[in-house]
């Protein structure tokens, strides 16, 4: 049963992909006329506000925000909830700052748009750069997603989540592009929300009676309910703050154990992939070394579950705020209106759809802390949600749940990643390749490509962390260009060029640095983890700093009229 659910979804999601191949959105009972890379990229610029705004909500909530955001209250505590309003708040700078003027530029794509406004071909490169380096670290976290969903729901190993979604992205993508996942993410976004807030009306309904103490925040650390046994999906480090005895079957510290009870100590513990540790009831949940060993009063005060906690939440939130206007694969969708009238409509609907679903996040934390901790041993804190049914609703009720709630999750990552693919696709195939359908075919296979080759190291990061990393080097490279470009008529190809390097290596640097070499600790862990607020005002200054001692581009009024002034005037 839970297993059928999310298959019934895929094969939907391929469906209705290919009936989007054949209709047009504007009036979705009309023929297809043209197969051009206009209808690949944007849609024919056909599509309605309401439209666009579902399928900009149903990209946007994410692995990172289905899963995710659970995990993360779960793991950091209550300082957590600022990601969704920044999420919210992002919509509305991008409503104020990007959305109409960048849809009146009429480019295809953010290269497109830079190379129209400031002219030649290194800062289209630049931005083209960063554009498919901001896709591949939000696909990260999409495979990941996959990965821990299929292995919750079917007992497969992480790879065969990765596989399904490229050959699901694919088949949707190649059918139609633009036109394809629109309606596909539209629909999904209905589904996602409601995966999500019928199981927390029937989690609320029984919580009272299921005999756990209501208190997440209580005093001395957590606690397993009942005797448990953690297994662990991939090697694990971990730390026990107080000497447990436990039952071991496989490899602890480098020594296997057939079932052998064990006294572990206070401190750093290895446990092998597959090795299963049974703890008695009672027993203080150990924690992942990456993540923070919260007591009652931490987890539930804001800024207090991590390293420099108020550095790493203000840096968090000026990522999502700053980055949300680069995303290429949101962004690329305003493209896709009619007008700029209708870009702002669509990006007003966006922060109301996204209110809706990020209701339940804080709810599925919480409720997780009480039933779900030893994740917190583990560090596969993304699995939250799905655990939840089988623990407080256990049978075959509980069994649809965690159904309802793994097709939500195949949808959040499938949406997600099918709008990434055609951002990256589409400026490759501009940019990079001859142009044209094939182009751009080929470009959604590369984009695929390339983060199948770092998911493997990713580890136990979690999605929201990961997607994160795209934040930050959307908010470094694309969000200085996309400001100054429409607002500041002396940006200069040079100033734009300088800036987008210096903004874009640093973030994609830490990004990598953090993938591949682990977690680290104090301030240096806080900026590999969240760099924003340091690298933004340098990219900023770069940028200004360098357009000033060099000449912006020839026709720049005529470019900033045609930003500014409305489609009726017909500004060329």
């Amino acid at each position: 049963m839970t297993v059928m659910v999310p298959a019934v979804v895929i094969a939907l999601t391929v469906l209705a992909g290919a009936l989007g191949g054949l209709t047009r959105l504007g009036g979705l009972g009309r023929a297809r006329t043209s197969g051009g890379p206009s209808d690949f990229l944007v849609a024919s610029r056909s599509v309605t506000p309401a439209w666009n705004a579902s399928a900009i909500a149903g990209e946007y909530i994410s692995a990172a925000a289905f899963l995710g955001s659970a995990g993360l209250v779960l793991a950091y505590g209550v300082d957590m909830l600022w990601m969704p309003i920044g999420a919210a708040a992002g919509y509305v700078v991008l409503l104020a700052l990007v959305t109409g003027p960048l849809r009146r530029s009429g480019a295809y794509t953010l290269s497109d748009f830079a190379e129209w406004r400031l002219g030649g071909v290194a800062v289209r490169r630049g931005v083209s750069v960063c554009v498919c380096f901001i896709g591949w670290f939000y696909l990260l976290p999409q495979f990941q997603g996959a990965g821990v969903t299929l292995r919750a729901v079917a007992g497969v190993p992480l790879w065969a989540g990765w596989a399904l979604v490229v050959v699901v992205v694919l088949g949707v993508v190649l059918s139609g592009g633009m036109r394809s996942i629109t309606i596909v993410q539209a629909v999904q976004f209905w589904l996602k929300l409601v995966a999500v807030a019928v199981p927390a009306v029937v989690f609320m309904t029984v919580w009272n009676h299921s005999g756990v103490p209501s208190d997440p925040t209580r005093p001395g650390g957590l606690g397993f309910q009942h005797a448990t046994t953690v297994e662990a999906g991939f090697d694990t480090a971990f730390v026990v703050a107080e000497d447990t005895r436990v039952r071991v079957e496989g490899v602890l510290d480098r020594e296997r154990y057939d079932g052998d009870e064990v006294v572990m100590a206070a401190g750093p513990h290895e446990m092998a992939e597959g090795t299963s540790i049974r703890f008695p009831a009672g027993a203080r949940v150990p924690h992942a070394d990456h993540l923070p060993d919260l007591d009652g009063e931490a987890w539930g005060v804001p800024f207090g579950g991590r390293d420099h906690p108020l550095f790493a939440t203000y840096s968090a939130l000026a990522a999502i705020l700053l980055g949300t206007m680069g995303l290429p694969h949101i962004v690329v969708r305003f493209y896709t209106n009619t007008g700029g009238a209708a870009a702002r409509r669509t990006a007003a609907l966006v922060p109301v759809l996204l209110a809706l679903f990020y209701v339940f996040p804080s709810l599925f934390g919480a409720l997780g802390r009480l039933y779900t901790p030893e994740l917190l041993m583990t560090g596969e804190t993304d699995a939250t949600l799905l655990m939840l049914p089988a623990r407080l609703v256990p049978g075959t009720p509980g069994l649809l749940l965690a159904a309802l709630l793994a097709a939500g999750a195949f949808a959040a990552f499938t949406s997600t990643s099918c709008g990434i693919v055609v951002a990256i696709a589409g400026t490759l195939s501009q940019c990079v390749l001859r142009g044209g359908v094939a182009s751009f075919r080929w470009g959604a296979v590369l984009a695929l490509a390339v983060p199948l080759t770092i998911v493997s190291p990713v580890g136990s990061i979690g999605a929201a962390s990961l997607v994160s990393l795209a934040f930050t080097i959307s908010a470094a490279s694309l969000c200085p260009l996309l400001v100054l470009g429409i607002w500041w008529r002396r940006l200069s190809a040079a100033g734009a060029v300088a800036g987008l390097a210096v903004g874009g290596g640093l973030s994609v640097a830490a990004g990598l640095w953090r993938i591949l070499g682990g977690p680290h600790d104090g301030w240096g862990g806080a900026l590999l983890a969240q760099p924003t607020i340091v690298i933004v005002p340098v990219a900023f200054a770069v940028m200004v700093g360098v357009s000033l001692v060099t000449d912006p581009p020839a026709g720049a009024g005529r470019a900033m009229a045609r930003l500014h002034l409305p489609e009726e005037i017909g500004v060329r």
